[in-house]
């Protein structure tokens, strides 16, 4: 079954504005010590509506792309339950209180977050004229890319912590591997990848990340 929300083209504008500017007041709420506190708890609500305008400009709603949906979240959520309670996939580390409220000490729109990456990543590389494993290496790369700046902002913002310890290398590792099982599924299940939002909704999460990475480093 294929199913697709005609969104009008005059509107695209419009909801990417609006993006934008949510990920900009973001920036500043979370950087302002007389805001922080009350944009912190907005993270997890920015998490889910990203998804929500994503998934509103997806065309192929066909049961494979289901069969998506439940493989991302469910993989990223009991992937990060399985790493919080053994520390063998990512490391030593813990939830904090700035992702909302957990099941098993994690989070659930964490499973979330790794469907909208995922499905970010997988779409913008699938417009690469390359076979499926050069993609789904490219899409994987660009996520570990992603986290390189997403580590130092989360223990910032209470997201998560590491016990005062680096990040370690098998952190990324394990983001990588993890991403190589998700694009190798995303690529392999017949549905349309093309979606219009999600090269701006992944710029926008560089935009975030990095420029919260940058005040960091001015703060020291």
């Amino acid at each position: 079954m294929r199913v697709s929300l005609p969104i009008p083209s005059r509107y695209h504008y419009r909801i990417r504005t609006v993006l934008l500017l949510a990920y900009l007041a973001g920036i500043i709420g979370l950087q302002l010590p007389a805001l922080a506190d009350y944009f912190r708890p907005l993270s997890p609500l920015t998490l889910i509506s990203s998804l929500i305008v994503l998934l509103l400009y997806h065309t192929d709603w066909r049961p494979s792309f289901y069969v998506y949906i439940l493989v991302a979240f469910l993989t990223g959520y009991f992937i990060e339950v399985l790493g919080v309670h053994t520390g063998l996939i990512f490391g030593q580390y813990a939830y904090g209180q700035g992702l909302g409220f957990q099941i098993w000490r994690v989070p659930p729109v964490i499973g979330l977050n790794w469907l909208t990456l995922s499905y970010c990543c997988g779409s913008v590389w699938d417009r690469l004229p390359a076979p499926a494993y050069v993609k789904t290496l490219a899409a994987a790369t660009t996520m570990v890319l992603l986290d390189l700046f997403i580590e130092p902002v989360a223990i910032s913002l209470d997201f998560w912590t590491w016990f005062d310890q680096p990040v370690p290398l098998q952190n990324y590792i394990g983001w990588w591997i993890v991403s190589i099982v998700l694009f190798s599924i995303w690529y392999a299940l017949p549905f349309r990848k093309e979606n219009r939002i999600a090269k701006w909704l992944l710029g926008f999460q560089f935009l975030f990340f990095v420029a919260h990475y940058l005040l960091i480093l001015l703060k020291k």
